[in-house]
């Protein structure tokens, strides 16, 4: 079932969640065992993430060095035919632009036909650690809008349908000027196909809903799913700032710093500050929340288990 159509036909909000895939040497099992806790809560959709191949350079006897492609996890695509013979549940795998070229896309979007999968996340990705700006692959995608209207086109060719979501940053892309032009940016996303958006993590409510708010006056009417992730150590004070380039309220950092070698207390703390920010949310009308779980369930399911 296309995740709009889940959105469109759901009697009240639900959570959805986004996985990461396992390191190579993980089983199957160890895989499914991670997800079966929060099946009791009936979540529509899993997202599954992807991430770009890596290369690392070793020396030759000559002197010279040699590049070596380096996959540490699990194909997205090997995950999700996993998640969908174990369980009732659709399968949201990311597409992404790093790395890729056109024909590797239609290549990718392929294999998903051919197992089903009728929903996918369409992203830009990140650059290579080193590129101060993204670089596209030779023949491929420099923006996800680049990428949704290609996947629209694969469509009309291969006969297949699939439904696009499409990530959106309350706070604003780091590389954007300014949280308008953003928004434009991703309009055109929109405007290229896309159905819905699922927002990156966010700490402050009101930042989501001014952000909301801005989407709808520029002509956004497709849905808005926050996204949101519970904190759980001391050091995600420090690391999401500076991964996801977004804001932590200081009264959150406030409780992290009130205890900063009391894993259990910063735990506690964050399961507390996300919860209040779900009641929140649910109240003032979203259609989801989508979790970014980072491999960790038990926070999660707390959570779920008071509002879902």
């Amino acid at each position: 079932m296309k995740i709009k159509d889940i959105l469109s036909s759901q009697q009240k909000p639900f959570a959805s969640l986004e996985i990461v895939p396992p390191l190579k040497g993980v089983s199957k099992k160890d895989l499914i065992d991670s997800i079966r806790p929060f099946m009791e809560f009936n979540p529509p959709f899993i997202n599954v993430t992807c991430h770009r191949d890596e290369f690392e350079f070793r020396p030759e006897a000559d002197g010279t060095f040699s590049r070596h492609l380096v996959r540490r996890r699990v194909s997205e695509t090997a995950v999700c035919a996993a998640i969908q013979a174990a369980f009732p549940v659709e399968v949201v795998p990311h597409l992404i632009c790093g790395g890729a070229s056109s024909e590797m896309i239609d290549s990718q979007l392929n294999d998903f036909k051919f197992l089903g999968i009728e929903n996918i996340m369409a992203l830009r990705g990140d650059s290579l650690l080193g590129e101060k700006r993204f670089i596209p692959e030779p023949g491929g995608y420099r923006y996800a809008g680049e990428l949704v209207a290609a996947v629209r086109a694969f469509e009309r060719s291969n006969g297949a349908q699939f439904c696009i979501g499409v990530g959106a940053y309350p706070e604003k892309h780091f590389e954007a000027p300014n949280l308008e032009t953003d928004i434009a940016n991703l309009k055109k996303k929109v405007d290229a196909g896309a159905d819905y958006i699922i927002t990156q993590m966010f700490f402050d409510n009101d930042v989501f809903y001014r952000f909301r708010d801005k989407c709808r006056a520029s002509g956004i009417n497709v849905p808005i799913i926050p996204g949101l992730k519970p904190l759980s150590t001391f050091k995600q004070i420090e690391m999401l700032p500076e991964a996801f380039s977004l804001d932590i309220p200081q009264d959150l950092v406030a409780e992290f710093n009130a205890h900063p070698s009391d894993r259990t207390a910063c735990y506690q703390a964050g399961i507390e500050w996300c919860s209040a920010q779900c009641k929140d949310l649910l109240k003032n009308g979203v259609p989801a929340i989508h979790f970014y779980t980072m491999g960790r369930p038990d926070n999660v399911v707390e959570i779920l288990k008071k509002f879902f």
